[in-house]
């Protein structure tokens, strides 16, 4: 599979989609930042200068301060693949926002999102 093109793509284009997704579903703009934030190690102003920048997902991921102790704990199906079973680490953290981008749509708490 040629991930190639998935990480070329811009975290920034991505991101209103996300907030479509999680505002469409009642959820905040403010609960998804807390997940990719939490997922990330970004603060607010590190996030909003990567979208400002237009980076693309692995600049996005590879400038990350550092990834949360417990994404192990993200399990599950995503667009057809176990989260789990990703092999390529960088493919394995989209999925692993996909998910937890899911999730929130899905009207889970914000306790289990963020595995705690």
């Amino acid at each position: 599979m040629n991930n190639t093109r998935v990480f070329k793509m811009s975290f920034a284009g991505v991101y209103p989609h996300y907030v479509a997704k999680a505002e469409k579903k009642g959820r905040t703009k403010e609960e998804l930042d807390t997940i990719i934030q939490w997922l990330t190690g970004y603060d607010q102003q590190m996030m909003q200068q990567q979208i400002a920048q237009k980076v693309d997902f692995e600049t996005f991921f590879a400038q990350a301060p550092q990834l949360h102790p417990n994404v192990s704990q993200i399990t599950g199906v995503i667009c057809g693949y176990r989260v789990e079973e990703i092999e390529d680490p960088l493919m394995r953290k989209i999925r692993y926002l996909d998910k937890l981008v899911d999730e929130l749509a899905k009207g889970r708490a914000m306790d289990k999102i963020l595995r705690k």
